[in-house]
C-alpha cells in the first residue's frame, strides 16, 4: 500500500517513529542512561549497575529502558540471571546526536557527582555518613535537571543545593542559636527570590535565609535581579531550586507566597503567609512596588526575631 509523503518528504509510518523517538527522548532520565550505554566499555550496562550510577531503584530504571526498547532505541539480551541493554546499531546516530544536543547529559556524567560527593563528605565528616551525602548529591542533581529545568552550570549548582540540603539536615538534629527563615514561592524565581536577598543583606550572617519553590523555574526573573540592583542589593548568584523536606524541617519560620498547600507543616514552626503579587508578567514599575513591599516586611520579620539594625 502506497503511504503519503510528509511535508518533509518521509513516509507516514516513519515520521510517527521519529516522532515517537523524540518523545521517548524528552525524558532527561533516559537520555542520561544512553549516555552511560555510550560511555560503557563494552558498550552496555546492566540494570542494576545503571540503577548504581544514578541513584536510581532497579524498577525506575527498568520503566525507562522498557519504553525505550519498545520503540527500538536500546536491545535487551540476558546473560544469566542479569538483563544487559545496549544500543540499536541503527539508532546509534540518533541516539548520540540527542546526547550532544542534550545540555543536561553533556554538562554532568557520574565521575564529576562522585566528586562532588566526595568532597561534601569531607565537608560534612563526623556528622553525616559518605552514603547519606552521595545519596543528596544524586537527587539534589535530578531535581534541578527534572523539576526546576535547570541545564546551565548545574554541576556547580548541584553542589550549592545538595550542600544546602545537607546543611539543613545537621540543623535538624542540632538547631543552631541563629533563627533560619525560609521563603517559599511558586517558581522560586520572584517573590521568595526578593525577599531572600533583601533580608540577607540587612541582617548577614545573624540569620540563615533559604528559598524554594513548589514548581520551580529554569532562572531568575531578571526583572527581580534588576529591581535589586536598583537597590544596591546582590542576589548572590542565587536560582529556583525545588522544595525539599528537609529544608522545611530546619526552618523556625517558614514564609509562604501564593504556593497553597504545597508546604508540609510541622509542629514548632512559625507558619506566615504573604500575599503579593507574583513578579511573573508584571512590568518593571510593578516589581519595585512588590520590591517595597517586601522591604517593610522583611524589617518588621527582622524586628519580631529580635536582630537589631532592621
Amino acid at each position: 500500500m502506497h503511504q503519503e509523503p510528509t511535508a518533509q518528504g518521509l513516509g507516514r509510518a516513519d515520521a510517527e517513529r521519529i516522532a515517537r523517538s523524540l518523545r521517548a527522548l524528552a525524558d532527561p532520565t533516559r537520555v542520561q542512561l544512553l549516555a552511560l550505554i555510550v560511555e560503557s566499555p563494552d558498550a552496555r550496562r546492566s540494570v542494576t549497575d545503571l540503577a548504581d550510577a544514578l541513584g536510581l531503584t532497579q524498577p525506575t530504571v527498568s520503566h525507562h529502558l522498557r519504553v525505550m526498547a519498545d520503540e527500538g532505541l536500546v536491545e535487551r539480551s540476558q546473560d544469566g540471571r542479569l538483563a544487559w541493554y545496549s544500543i540499536a546499531p541503527t539508532r546509534m546516530t540518533e541516539v548520540v546526536e540527542a546526547m550532544r544536543d542534550d545540555p543536561v547529559a553533556a554538562a554532568v556524567a557520574p565521575p564529576v557527582l562522585e566528586r562532588i560527593a566526595s568532597d561534601l563528605a569531607t565537608r560534612f565528616a563526623g556528622t553525616l555518613s559518605p552514603e547519606t551525602v552521595d545519596r543528596y548529591v544524586r537527587e539534589s542533581y535530578r531535581l534541578l535537571a527534572e523539576r526546576a529545568g535547570i541545564t546551565r552550570y548545574l554541576p556547580s549548582l548541584t553542589a550549592r543545593f545538595a550542600g544546602d540540603r545537607l546543611d539543613a539536615l545537621t540543623r535538624v538534629e542540632a538547631p543552631s542559636q541563629s533563627p533560619s527563615v525560609l521563603f517559599v514561592c511558586v517558581q522560586n524565581a520572584g517573590r521568595s527570590q526578593l525577599a531572600s536577598a533583601i533580608l540577607r543583606s540587612l541582617a548577614g550572617d545573624r540569620v540563615r535565609v533559604l528559598t524554594a519553590g513548589s514548581e520551580p523555574a529554569g532562572s531568575v526573573n531578571p526583572l527581580v535581579v534588576a529591581a535589586l540592583d536598583e537597590i544596591g542589593v546582590p542576589l548572590g548568584g542565587e536560582f529556583p531550586k525545588p522544595l525539599t523536606d528537609e529544608v522545611v524541617r530546619a526552618a523556625d519560620v517558614v514564609i509562604t507566597m501564593g504556593c497553597g498547600d504545597a508546604c508540609p507543616v510541622y509542629p514548632g514552626r512559625r507558619y506566615l503567609d504573604w500575599e503579593l503579587d507574583d513578579p511573573a508578567g508584571l512590568s518593571m514599575d510593578g516589581v519595585r512596588r512588590v520590591r517595597d513591599e517586601i522591604v517593610v516586611r522583611v524589617r518588621a520579620l527582622l524586628a519580631e526575631l529580635g536582630v537589631n539594625g532592621a
